[in-house]
Parts: C-alpha cells; structure tokens; sequence
C-alpha cells in the first residue's frame, strides 16, 4: 500500500521528545517586536516563525509550546498584532511571531504595510529555517493561506503546516478535512512532507512540535 502524501508526523522517540521538552523548559522570553526590517535582531541563531490566520490560535499555540500563559498576546480583533513579534529560547532558535493574515477589518494602507514587510522578511532572512503555517483544523485550506504558502514557495522557505483546534473536529469530518488539506499542500513545492496536529487547549501535538523545533539545525 502506498504511503498518504503528506502524512502525519510521527510520536518523537525519547531523545528528541527530551531534546523538545528542555528546550521549552527553559526561560522563553520576548525580545521585541518588529516593523521594519532595520529593526531585526541579529541574525546570530536559527529562527522558525508562526503564520496564520487571524483567529487560528497562534498565540494559544505559541504559549502552549513554551508554558508560558501570557507569552504571546491572543485578540480577538483580526488584525490587532501588527508587528513581527521576536521571543528568546534558552540556546534554542528565536521564536518569531508573525502578523496574522486574512483580516478584513484593518486599514488598506496598514494592511500593505504589513503584507511588505513580511514579504521582505520570508525573503531577506538567511537565518529562518522554518515557517509553520497554521491552518484551523474547522476549516482546512483557505484562499488566504494559499496566498501566504504560494510567498513560502517563492521565497524558497520551507513550511510546514500545522492543524489547529483538531480536539473541534468531529471524527467524520476528519478524513475529509485531511484529504483537502494534502490536495492544497500537494501544489507547493516549499511543502515540507509532514503535517502536525494540534490542540493548545487539549495538549496534543505539543510535544512533538517541540522535538521537530528543537531537532533543527
């Protein structure tokens, strides 16, 4: 039998699962928040960085990674984060915190604003190595996270995909959900080959996020 493109990424086996768990057992802080490319911190670490939708559950996730409740900031106005947010592992990568897409409700000129300087940044940063993409799990692939994806794959910055809110998903939704979700990622060649699924409220996938960022290198 033929392996499912796009399958799910494997439990981490003990040494990576460790390998996660005291990296985000460390201090996680945050640095600064970004709004133009001249204010980047130095380049002196590998980074990966978050980017999702409004109302994905990014901010839930990243706190859920790190245990840190309050670490990155949750709205509930699409659009309220307007900075590359920028957190410090403890001899880990940077932690980056992109502004969330698909808002309808922010100001056009704000909203090129945001949409240049991520641009510049998937482009101009060497040291990003990467991009988890995170898609509700309700919901599958939209055209706006096509959009974002369609950026990765000509920016050349491997994504990763990573399913939010899957404790939502009634189990006979799920085969149809994962079925749109591969044939979306099947059209990117920036696509890395593993999906992960999460719950930040329920725990799930936790740990095997951490491991795949702490086995970056």
């Amino acid at each position: 039998m033929s392996q499912l493109p796009f399958p799910m990424a494997e439990e981490p086996d003990d040494i990576s699962r460790e390998k996660g768990r005291k990296l985000f057992a460390g201090a996680t802080d945050f640095l600064k928040g970004v709004v133009a490319m001249s204010g980047m911190p130095d380049a002196d670490r590998l980074e990966v960085c978050f980017a999702g939708r409004s109302n994905v559950g990014k901010s839930s996730l990243i706190n859920a990674l790190t245990g840190r409740k309050g670490l990155a900031r949750a709205s509930n106005t699409p659009g309220r984060t307007q900075e590359i947010n920028y957190f410090t592992t403890t001899g880990g990568p940077f932690l980056v915190d992109l502004p969330g897409y698909g808002f309808a409700n922010a100001p056009v000129p704000i909203v090129e604003r945001w949409q240049r300087l991520l641009k510049a940044y998937l482009s101009g940063r060497a040291s990003l190595r990467r991009a988890f993409v995170l898609v509700d799990s309700r919901h599958g692939v939209k055209p706006v996270d096509e959009e974002i994806m369609a950026l990765l794959d000509r920016s050349a910055v491997t994504f990763q995909v990573v399913l939010t809110k899957v404790d939502k998903v009634k189990d006979k939704d799920m085969d149809k959900m994962l079925a749109q979700v591969r044939g979306a990622l099947s059209k990117h060649p920036a696509a890395y080959p593993e999906l992960v699924m999460t719950s930040s409220e329920k725990g799930l996938g936790i740990e095997t996020l951490r491991a795949i960022i702490a086995g970056l290198d």
